[in-house]
């Protein structure tokens, strides 16, 4: 696994989560990977409109983040699963605050 060069991260600890999980897109992926493993195909309608190519870049910069892992079965025609990593996992606490504000936004703004 690559490994995020420590000295490009933000000092500023809200910056560096930001940097990680910056667009939606990856906050998306987290969550739905929180369910556990999925093959790309699963993912990808998970998550609904997103392209192969923009899903299949923000996995990569996931990987190399050390958020996410990929592992490939030599298989015909290829089979490809990603979970999270420990690090990855750890951002369950994220995900649940972001959860917990957008339903109380509702709530505030009268959307059931």
């Amino acid at each position: 696994m690559n490994m995020v060069d420590i000295t490009a991260l933000p000092a500023c600890p809200v910056e560096t989560t930001l940097t990680l999980i910056s667009d939606k897109w990856k906050i998306l992926i987290v969550r739905d990977l929180l369910d556990g493993t999925k093959r790309f195909s699963e993912l990808r309608r998970s998550i609904g409109h997103i392209s192969q190519k923009v899903l299949t870049a923000n996995l990569r910069q996931m990987e190399t983040d050390g958020l996410v892992s990929r592992k490939v079965y030599a298989e015909v025609p290829p089979r490809v699963e990603y979970s999270l990593t420990d690090t990855g996992r750890s951002l369950q606490t994220v995900i649940d605050a972001l959860w917990d504000w957008g339903e109380r936004y509702k709530e505030r703004v009268g959307v059931a």
